[in-house]
């Protein structure tokens, strides 16, 4: 019975850094994905097809953006009819027309951008793939040499580790959820915050709006540069004391773990407002 309470202590640590391996992973496969490959592409034909409905509605809005401009910046009726400022109605109608129409494969070029700028990260960092987390041999062997009474808080100990593990993990992945969620949602209603452009005194919603996507883009970058910095602590895991008690060793291992998991996952988490700083949106 003994042993099967230590080995229980055993697994419950390893299984809880299994999710963590198994999200981080997940995490470093998913960031190098494209929208029209993830879950199959299924979820990016019906984007496409919704994309394609708005823009009819976009088109709508350009004309009325563009009147609304041409009352706003005209100063009386005269002014619109010399050859100069035909010109330039024309120009600007032209552009912002080629901007809604196009504007799937415009995004799509600023995602592929980025995509080279996280192809390069890793190239540069020559990590492969994120580095697994494992329990330190001198951990397990401290757990199995514990009496019956003395394994008793290593049980409280490990369920509340292995739950704080478990869950930092699904928090992290859920954060790479939302990024492709917002690419997906971004994509879909584009051809309206883009027919903005028409008009001078609404052009700066689109101009937000590709500041914002290319935000959302750049949040993937954040992402694997704080898995490539975890990584590499990963690499050098805490150090354990053996000649603490069982408990001591544990603890110490566990709260130090938690950090680091804590770092990441925070920077993770707020990937987008780190983006955001830097570009000063």
């Amino acid at each position: 019975m003994l042993i099967l309470n230590e080995s229980w202590i055993v697994q419950n640590l390893e299984n809880a850094l299994n999710t963590w391996n198994s999200k981080l992973g997940e995490i470093w496969s998913l960031i190098t994905q494209s929208p029209e490959t993830f879950k199959g592409g299924t979820i990016w034909q019906v984007i496409l097809k919704i994309n394609g409905a708005v823009q009819a509605i976009g088109l709508a809005l350009l004309v009325l953006f563009f009147v609304v401009g041409i009352i706003k910046t005209c100063g009386s009726f005269t002014e619109v009819k010399k050859p100069e400022h035909i010109l330039k109605l024309f120009v600007r109608f032209a552009i912002a027309k080629g901007i809604v129409t196009y504007g799937l494969e415009l995004m799509l070029s600023i995602f592929k951008i980025v995509q080279g700028l996280l192809s390069t990260i890793m190239t540069t960092s020559k990590i492969g793939n994120v580095t697994n987390t494992v329990l330190p041999q001198q951990i397990i062997e401290a757990i199995e040499d514990c009496g019956f009474f003395e394994s008793i808080p290593l049980w409280a100990v490990t369920l509340i580790g292995g739950l704080f593990i478990t869950v930092l993990s699904f928090i992290m992945i859920l954060t790479v959820y939302g990024r492709f969620f917002k690419l997906y949602l971004y994509t879909a209603i584009a051809p309206i915050p883009l027919s903005t452009v028409a008009g001078e005194p609404t052009q700066n919603v689109a101009k937000s709006f590709l500041k914002s996507f290319t935000a959302v883009c750049l949040e993937g970058a954040i992402i694997v540069l704080s898995c490539i910095i975890f990584s590499l602590f990963a690499s050098s895991p805490p150090i354990v004391d053996v000649n603490a008690a069982a408990v001591t060793q544990v603890w110490k291992y566990i709260g130090e773990l938690i950090f680091n998991m804590l770092v990441l996952v925070g920077t993770v988490k707020m990937s987008d407002r780190v983006v955001r700083e830097m570009m000063g949106l």
